[in-house]
């Protein structure tokens, strides 16, 4: 998700500082993730001494499926919770219509 975050900060233009802080990120940590996003496409970096990244048309379309991705993760996770936590109780049921 750290790819998304990094996205969705440079949308309207961001500073390498708006970027950790928003991402919760060091300026350490930031560092590889701009050289992958700025070289793949998917920000763009503009300006002199004060560089603001830019999130790309590919960054958006990439940002739009990542959220997808997560969102049917999410509902996949929640059904097999759902699933387990029935079988446990049809289980635990079971079992005590068994020691009868």
């Amino acid at each position: 998700m750290i790819i998304a975050q990094i996205l969705e900060a440079c949308i309207d233009g961001a500073s390498k500082t708006k970027i950790v802080y928003r991402c919760n990120l060091n300026f350490t940590t930031v560092n590889p993730y701009l050289d992958l996003l700025t070289g793949r496409g998917l920000i763009a970096a503009s300006g002199g001494q004060r560089v603001r990244f830019r999130t790309t048309a590919n960054g958006l379309e990439l940002m739009e499926r990542l959220k997808q991705h997560h969102c049917a993760i999410g509902k996949l996770r929640s059904q097999i919770e759902d699933a387990l936590a029935n079988g446990r109780s049809a289980s635990m049921e079971n079992d005590a219509s068994s020691a009868y």
